[in-house]
């Protein structure tokens, strides 16, 4: 699962995708981490708007006793849940999204020495992260990044990976029936990728990072 991201710089996006800037937004830092500020291009209208939104879908959780929790950040959805869990809003166009990305990372290594690994596109120096959004209760409107099969040679990184699409791709995630969706759904190819493994440690504080899948 994805659970670091950079987003794209704003005016280059909105360059890039012909967006303009929707009513909410306001700038924040390019790293986003779940439940933190993130940008999203959306449909509004006849055209697309640059939207920030928390990133990750609020999920309730109680403990043992029965008691409710605090809602942790659903951050990525599984493709093959699209038409289960996530179909309310899969299903309907407008509430698909592209989350522009300029990279992502993966924690690798042994519990308790991960690093830090980012992936990015080597000739699109922000691509377009297939999403979904949703207007909340609790956290205002969210996001969340739809998660494929990761390639084969880079499975050691981890099995998923973000669903990446294409400039050509855009239009048909953001208008067409679900159904015509599931071409999307594989790994994106791993040439295609920039892998910098570092050696900046995943974890610098304790409790940052604590993603659900669904």
């Amino acid at each position: 699962m994805c659970n670091r991201a950079e987003r794209g710089d704003t005016q280059k996006v909105l360059k890039l995708f012909g967006a303009r800037i929707g009513a909410r937004f306001n700038e924040g830092p390019l790293q986003v981490h779940p439940k933190s500020p993130g940008s999203v291009v959306r449909m509004d209208g006849d055209g697309l708007v640059l939207e920030q939104m928390a990133w990750g879908f609020p999920v309730s959780l109680r403990g043992k006793n029965g008691q409710p929790l605090k809602p942790k950040p659903v951050n990525n959805a599984r493709f093959d849940k699209l038409g289960t869990f996530w179909k309310r809003w899969a299903a309907e166009p407008r509430q698909r999204c592209l989350i522009p990305t300029a990279r992502y990372a993966e924690a690798v290594g042994e519990k308790g020495s991960m690093t830090e690994t980012w992936l990015s596109v080597k000739d699109q120096p922000i691509f377009a992260w297939a999403g979904l959004w949703n207007q909340s209760d609790e956290w205002g409107a969210v996001y969340t990044g739809v998660m494929t099969d990761n390639a084969p040679e880079l499975a050691h990184i981890h099995d998923r990976s973000p669903v990446i699409l294409d400039p050509q791709d855009w239009d048909t995630w953001l208008t067409a029936p679900l159904a015509d969706l599931y071409r999307f759904d594989r790994p994106y190819p791993a040439e295609q990728l920039h892998v910098d493994a570092t050696d900046a440690p995943w974890f610098r504080k304790k409790g940052t990072d604590g993603p659900v899948l669904f």
